[in-house]
């Protein structure tokens, strides 16, 4: 864990947009019995909470699932869709409950054991999507309301982006106008982001 500088508390109390792009280039960490796995975010999308008809918050909905939503910033949303599970940073005030989706990840530690959880593919396809990533890296709902400023799933510094591409989030049809808001970014040109 030495090689990597966690990201501090106060990285993650910025506006939820602002978060979203900031995470681009950071480094996702995962260490587990069976290793260790880290990859760099190169795509993400920022769900707005009470007012954005395609977040789990929408109207303040308060559920068992969205209750870590609610929390301070920092802390870790997972849940399962269809079969799989997906990632997120809570971000926003407390009681205001938005998240950012780690859509992708460019590998950069413990590939052999990414391929073994996944099967052998192409490495551009590894994590290049929300579910793949955290098959790939071992990210479970076990992993629901940790921190990322702490052992063993965190953020770590990595990169500045040269270049952030914006456009509307992926698989929201249902959700009015809000299918069309440009709040998913992601590493222009990176071969890692999701198809």
């Amino acid at each position: 864990m030495s090689q990597y500088q966690l990201l501090e508390t106060a990285f993650y109390q910025q506006p939820t947009l602002q978060l979203a792009k900031e995470l681009l280039g950071c480094t996702l960490v995962k260490i587990s019995t069976e290793g260790t796995t880290a990859g760099y975010i190169v795509e993400t999308e920022a769900y707005r909470g009470p007012h954005d008809r395609a977040a789990h918050s929408y109207n303040n909905r308060r559920t068992k699932r969205t209750e870590i939503m609610f929390k301070e910033a920092g802390h870790v949303y997972t849940y399962v869709m269809h079969t799989h599970c997906l990632v997120n940073v809570v971000s926003g005030e407390v009681e205001q409950p938005e998240v950012v989706l780690i859509r992708a990840v460019e590998p950069c530690e413990g590939v052999e054991l990414m391929v073994e959880r996944r099967g052998a593919m192409a490495l551009k396809n590894l994590t290049s999507g929300p579910g793949k990533l955290t098959k790939a890296m071992g990210i479970t709902m076990e992993d629901y309301g940790r921190r990322f400023d702490e052992s063993p799933l965190f953020i770590a510094k990595g990169v500045a982006p040269e270049e952030i591409s914006v456009g509307p989030r992926i698989g929201i049809a249902n959700s009015g106008e809000a299918k069309d808001y440009p709040w998913r970014f992601w590493i222009t040109d990176n071969s890692f982001v999701s198809r």
